[in-house]
């Protein structure tokens, strides 16, 4: 389970996150939506020890992340957590095989065996004839998949996605919330993901709105 207990968040004067809770279920897949500037990415950020809070904790399973040293953080973030971002983030001088298995690697995984993990999670997306190919090469789609591959590596209990389906047409981003909701569904991860997507936040357990920094309703949300 993750605790977020009253957050706030500046960036000099401007207060970004105003006093925030939040608690989400092992297993739950949360979408966060609002307007831009609603504060939605630096709480996915703070979730996500990318960023600290002024104030307040962040718990996974009663662990408050915000009191770590900055070492302890760096690995607990690899082991614990994917990211998946807009713009998939991939190396652009290495392989997709390569960009997959480096979080795996910088864990302490031998080369071979995160390559070969690599290689069964990119064939598990459907990118088996791509191993060889740098990003440059891919689509749109090919290059997120590989992204959420390259999150699933290390076998992290959480997934945090910040718009992933924002650089996508229609089709890739129908394909990669399946993907979500397949990968939920078989592995029983969390989900806390970002998004302006009103059909990706539909297929979610729960959305959770924000505005002006603070969060504002919570709704179930209807089966997908």
């Amino acid at each position: 389970m993750i605790e977020v207990r009253d957050i706030i968040k500046s960036y000099g004067t401007l207060k970004v996150l105003d006093n925030v809770s939040l608690t989400v279920a092992d297993g739950e897949f949360l979408s966060i939506v609002g307007p831009s500037g609603a504060g939605k990415t630096t709480l996915l950020q703070i979730i996500g020890s990318l960023d600290a809070p002024d104030s307040g904790s962040v718990l996974y399973d009663g662990t408050n992340i915000v009191s770590m040293k900055e070492h302890r953080l760096a690995a607990f973030r690899n082991l614990n957590m994917g990211f998946v971002f807009q713009f998939h983030q991939l190396l652009p001088e290495f392989t997709i095989a390569e960009n997959v298995a480096l979080p795996a690697m910088i864990a302490g995984q031998p080369r071979s065996h995160a390559m070969k993990k690599a290689a069964e999670l990119l064939g598990s997306m459907g990118l088996a004839d791509r191993l060889d190919h740098k990003p440059g090469q891919l689509s749109g789609g090919e290059k997120q998949r590989a992204a959420v591959a390259r999150a699933l590596v290390n076998d992290p209990k959480v997934i945090l996605a910040d718009e992933p389906t924002g650089s996508l047409d229609s089709h890739n981003r129908e394909e990669l919330y399946r993907l979500f909701l397949d990968l939920r569904d078989k592995t029983g991860k969390t989900f806390i993901i970002v998004t302006h997507d009103e059909s990706l936040a539909t297929c979610s357990d729960r959305v959770i709105h924000m505005k002006d920094g603070r969060i504002t309703g919570s709704s179930d949300s209807l089966t997908c």
